[in-house]
């Protein structure tokens, strides 16, 4: 967790007091059972001995201006034209080596966010570039990827079949003080509703979780990474036994979209859906308690072409059961584009099944767009795309495009959808000139 990460609640400040209270003591004889009950309890040492070098310290540098203009350097000129601070950052995060061939690291979307320079210090205190191939703030993962000799990797453990009271070890670089080992036990499973990221299931966790340990390693007993950690509540800013991590299952989905495509295209099926409660279950004639209701559903959508109707609760998908409408939002659209998925659903009191086909989520588009078009959402419709949000200082921002605004044509070649947006600008030449209406006028916006 880099030091300047947001949690749930603020963090205002770290404090480290030591105690140190001195007692004469009469000399106790020794205790006969002292080692059989040492070796009784066990130690992760031995476990730790093959984990720790998977895992590595991050130090990231952002925000280091572009040019020499002396401009820059002044406030009122950057505040005008909404451009960044020329003072470089430097942050401290965690990650964890899972793929020692090919020099993957997995890490928090948080921690590498904007960075310009990325350096990963191995246990071995090599210090090594890393490359990002890839980040999804929705489900704050970020693949980077080192080159070096000898690297230790983490082998995956089962997220999915975790208990509440299985014993962790959280692995990382708190407040920038070096690799660190804590334990505990898994506190909550499929938590969400943290309003930390979109796409959220996470591991609850007591084991000492501080900023700078984002994107570090929660590992099993059996010395297995079960899960990515990414989060606190911290009302006082440092750890009170309430952490997250996100659960390899699904940091690994994300790994491997990341690696295929640089990105996480979403799928959907078309259906808008809530929790089954048990008022709920008791109207639609169900006895089961966990599911996800379809409250709607979208015409000519994959959902409509396999005949799901409002009323209808999923209970599975493939083989895993489906704890709430979350569970199912995460499962489809981690699903990758164009695979088929089985569903199984109540209706009327029967048990049915379905095939569907995923497709590609439009509300997601954002991370399929062009780089100068970076950080504005798009949304398609009646024959052109519209601009949904922007973000301040984004390229699309810096470009002048605006909330609400429509893309009609780019280089006065028509736009309809996103598709068509994008395979514009892969032909386009440098200079691109988009038409749009703003506020009922038609316009240009030149974009180079």
């Amino acid at each position: 967790m880099t030091t300047h990460s947001t949690f749930a609640a603020p963090a205002i400040g770290a404090f480290i007091s030591f105690f140190m209270v001195l007692v004469p003591l009469p000399a106790l004889p020794a205790e006969p059972q002292t080692e059989a009950l040492a070796a009784k309890a066990g130690s992760l040492a031995d476990v730790l001995d093959g984990v720790t070098p998977a895992v590595v310290n991050i130090a990231v540098r952002s925000g280091s201006p572009g040019e020499a203009n002396p401009l820059y350097n002044d406030p009122f000129f950057r505040r005008y034209f909404n451009l960044p601070d020329p003072q470089p950052r430097m942050s401290a995060g965690s990650g964890v080596i899972v793929d020692a061939a090919n020099g993957y690291i997995l890490t928090n979307h948080h921690v590498v966010a904007d960075a310009d320079q990325i350096m990963v210090t191995l246990k071995d205190r090599r210090r090594l570039s890393a490359e990002l191939i890839g980040s999804d703030k929705a489900t704050d993962i970020a693949l980077l990827k080192i080159s070096g000799d000898n690297l230790t990797a983490l082998p995956f453990g089962e997220s999915d079949k975790l208990r509440v009271g299985d014993t962790v070890v959280a692995i990382g670089n708190p407040f920038g003080l070096g690799q660190t080992v804590t334990s505990g036990i898994v506190s909550a499973l499929g938590r969400s509703g943290i309003n930390i990221e979109g796409y959220e299931d996470f591991i609850q966790t007591d084991a000492s979780i501080n900023p700078g340990n984002s994107g570090g390693a929660l590992v099993s007993a059996e010395g297995r990474l079960v899960g990515i950690n990414t989060a606190i509540i911290a009302p006082a800013g440092g750890n009170v036994g309430i952490g997250f991590a996100v659960p390899i299952a699904m940091a690994s989905a994300v790994m491997k979209q990341l690696i295929e495509h640089g990105e996480v295209r979403r799928g959907r099926i078309g259906v808008a859906i809530q929790d089954l409660t048990p008022d709920l279950a008791q109207a639609l004639g169900i006895a089961d308690t966990k599911g996800a209701v379809v409250s709607s559903v979208e015409e000519r959508s994959p959902a409509a072409a396999a005949g799901l109707q409002a009323g209808d609760v999923i209970t599975n998908v493939g083989d895993h059961a489906i704890a709430g409408s979350t569970d199912l939002r995460n499962r489809i659209g981690l699903a990758e584009v164009g695979s088929e998925i089985a569903l199984t659903y109540m209706r009327d009191g029967a048990r049915n099944t379905a095939r569907l086909r995923i497709e590609a989520d439009r509300g997601a588009a954002e991370a399929q767009m062009p780089d100068r078009l970076g950080g504005a959402r798009f949304d398609e419709g009646s024959g052109s795309v519209s601009v949904t949000s922007v973000e301040e200082g984004s390229p699309a921002a810096r470009a002048g495009l605006r909330r609400g605004d429509v893309i009609v044509a780019i280089n006065r070649k028509p736009v309809s959808t996103i598709t068509d947006l994008n395979a514009a600008f892969e032909g386009a030449t440098e200079t691109i000139a988009l038409e749009l209406v703003r506020d009922g006028q038609k316009l240009f916006l030149v974009i180079r």
